[in-house]
C-alpha cells in the first residue's frame, strides 16, 4: 500500500485510506464472514421486530411502535459502518472517496444522534405509562406519537449538519491514512493542513451536548418511575413494573456506557486500538443485541415473534 505524503487538498484528494483492522489475507476472511454473519442476524433480529409489531394488533401501543421505529433506525445505523467495513476486507487498497468519508461520518454520527433521542421518548413512554396510568391513554395519544417519533429523526439529522459541511469545506495534507474502520472526527480532524481549533471545539461542545441532556432526561425519568413503583404495595405489581423499564434500562446502559468510554474522556486517554473496539462496540454489537434483550423478557414479544415465524 503506496500512500503519498505530498500535501493535497480535500478538492484534489481521491480519498481517505480506512485502515481498520490491519491482520494478515486470511484473518481478513475470516472476519468478513464474521460481520457478514453479525450484519445479517442484526437485520434479521431488528426486523423481526419491526414486521411483529406492524402485524400484531396487540402490539399496536405507544410502546411498541416506538420499539418498531428504534428497530429501524438500528438498521440503517449499522448499514452506515459495516457494509463498506466488509468491503474493506475483501479490498487491497481500502479506499473510501472524500464525498463518501464524509457521508458516512454524516448518516454515522446522525443516526447515533437519533437513537439518543429515541432512547429518551421511550423512557418518557414508561414515565407516562407507570406514573401517569389513568392519563396515558389521553396523553401519550397516537397523534403525539407520531409527531414525537418525526421530531427523532429531524432533530437527530439536523444536529451535525452544520460540521459536516464546515469538514467539506477543510484542507487535508499528508497522509491519507485514517486509523480507524469508519470516518470519525478524531483521526479525520488530524489529516487536516492546519490545526482546527474552532472546529474542534465545535465537536467537543456538539457532540455531548445532546447525550449529556437527553441521559439526564433518562435518568430523571427513570428515577421518578423507580419512586412510583416503590409505592405499589404488592411485590407481583413492582416486578411487572420494573420488567417494563429493565430491557430499555438494560439498552441505555449498554449505549450510554460505551458512548461516555469513548468520547467522555479525552483522546490521549485511549490509542487508536482502543476507539476502534468501543466504537465497534455501540454500533454494531448493541444493535445486535438490542433485538434479544427487548424479546427476552417481554411475554407480549415472544408471542408476537412466535407468531410471525409461523407465517
Amino acid at each position: 500500500m503506496k500512500i503519498s505524503n505530498t500535501p493535497n487538498t480535500s478538492s484534489a484528494i481521491t480519498g481517505f485510506i480506512l485502515l481498520g483492522f490491519p491482520c494478515p489475507r486470511e484473518a481478513q476472511i475470516l472476519l468478513f464472514v464474521l460481520f457478514s454473519a453479525v450484519y445479517l442476524l442484526t437485520l434479521m433480529g431488528n426486523g423481526s421486530i419491526i414486521c411483529a409489531v406492524r402485524w400484531d394488533q396487540r402490539l399496536h401501543t405507544p410502546m411498541y411502535i416506538l420499539l418498531a421505529n428504534f428497530s429501524f433506525l438500528e438498521m440503517w445505523y449499522v448499514t452506515s459502518t459495516v457494509p463498506n467495513m466488509l468491503a474493506n476486507f475483501l479490498s487491497d487498497n481500502k479506499l473510501i472517496s472524500f464525498s463518501g468519508c464524509l457521508l458516512q461520518f454524516y448518516f454515522f454520527f446522525s443516526l447515533g444522534s437519533t437513537e439518543s433521542f429515541f432512547l429518551a421518548i421511550m423512557a418518557f413512554d414508561r414515565y407516562l405509562a407507570i406514573c401517569q396510568p389513568l392519563l396515558y391513554p389521553t396523553l401519550m395519544t397516537g397523534r403525539l406519537c407520531t409527531n414525537l417519533v418525526i421530531s427523532c429523526w429531524v432533530l437527530g439529522f439536523l444536529w451535525f449538519l452544520i460540521p459536516v459541511i464546515i469538514i467539506s469545506q477543510m484542507s487535508f495534507c499528508g497522509s491519507r491514512i485514517i486509523d480507524h474502520f469508519l470516518c470519525d472526527p478524531g483521526p479525520l480532524l488530524a489529516l487536516t493542513c492546519e490545526k482546527a481549533p474552532v472546529m474542534e471545539l465545535v465537536f467537543s461542545t456538539l457532540s455531548p451536548i445532546p447525550l449529556i441532556i437527553l441521559f439526564l432526561f433518562i435518568m430523571g425519568s427513570y428515577a421518578l418511575v423507580i419512586k412510583a413503583v416503590l409505592k405499589v404495595p404488592s411485590a407481583a405489581g413492582q416486578r411487572k413494573a420494573f420488567s417494563t423499564c429493565g430491557s430499555h434500562l438494560t439498552v441505555v446502559s449498554l449505549f450510554y456506557g460505551s458512548v461516555v468510554v469513548m468520547y467522555g474522556s479525552p483522546a490521549s486517554e485511549h490509542g487508536p486500538r482502543m476507539q476502534v473496539t468501543v466504537t465497534l462496540f455501540y454500533s454494531v454489537v448493541t444493535p445486535l443485541l438490542n433485538p434479544i434483550i427487548y424479546s427476552l423478557r417481554n411475554k407480549d414479544m415472544k408471542k408476537a415473534l412466535k407468531k410471525f415465524l409461523r407465517l
